[in-house]
């Protein structure tokens, strides 16, 4: 049995209970409320569900994550990023961020980014918890990715692009940015074949746990996130 979350507290269940088939549910109901959202990616949880689904609760275990300092830049990455035109920012455009996600998410294999999901994450990054990357060409928007500050770890959310390895180049826009300002940790929440290949390693929900509550005590400094271009690239 699924627990149900209280309308009245936003309290989650011990990571520990999560299922192993699927693995990681952990909860189902309650709300995406900033003060809900930020006590969830403070324990390791975060949001993932359809449009026909609640609202479900998710700590997976193995968790995907990216040290970054084992970020992996490709020969071909860097060489097409020295010759490229692109230009970054971060915090300039978080909702078209967003938005580019879902169009292509809903484009290949359907978007788990709900209406109830933007409007959610939109309302985090006004309350300066949630932070986008964006890459340009031309003044077009090309790419970009997004996902919540905790402390000293990124937990992304989605990305996007619309032109060759612009998703990638605003992964490494963000930690190049952000790693003089404290950034220790991205989490991926899943491995998949694309973020293996930039780098992510499986990390067991017993060690991440453990890491995420100590690099949560330090924040980022905001000089680092107001709205400004970024030369990661």
């Amino acid at each position: 049995m699924i627990p149900a979350l209280s309308a009245h507290s936003v309290q989650f269940p011990p990571v520990s209970s999560a299922l192993e088939e699927p693995n990681g549910l952990l909860a189902v109901g309650g709300d995406l409320s900033p003060a809900r959202l930020l006590e969830a990616y403070r324990l390791g949880i975060f949001p993932w569900y359809g449009d026909d689904d609640p609202i479900l609760w998710w700590s997976p275990d193995p968790r995907g994550v990216i040290y970054p300092e084992q970020l992996h830049i490709s020969r071909s990455l860097a060489k097409f990023i020295r010759r490229c035109s692109y230009q970054c920012t971060i915090n300039q455009a978080f909702e078209r961020v967003v938005s580019g996600c879902i169009e292509q998410r809903v484009a290949t294999e359907g978007s788990w980014i709900t209406d109830d999901m933007y409007e959610a994450y939109c309302d985090l990054h006004d309350l300066g918890h949630a932070h986008s990357v964006e890459v340009w060409q031309d003044g077009e928007l090309i790419g970009g990715l997004y996902g919540i500050l905790n402390g000293q770890v990124f937990c992304g959310e989605s990305m996007f692009h619309r032109a060759d390895h612009a998703s990638k180049i605003a992964l490494v826009s963000l930690v190049k940015h952000l790693v003089p300002g404290g950034l220790a940790l991205i989490d991926c929440q899943m491995t998949n074949p694309h973020l293996l290949t930039l780098g992510a390693q499986a990390l067991p929900r017993g060690e991440f746990i453990p890491l995420l509550q100590r690099l949560s005590k330090t924040s980022i400094g905001q000089e680092y996130l107001v709205p400004q271009s970024i030369s990661g690239i």
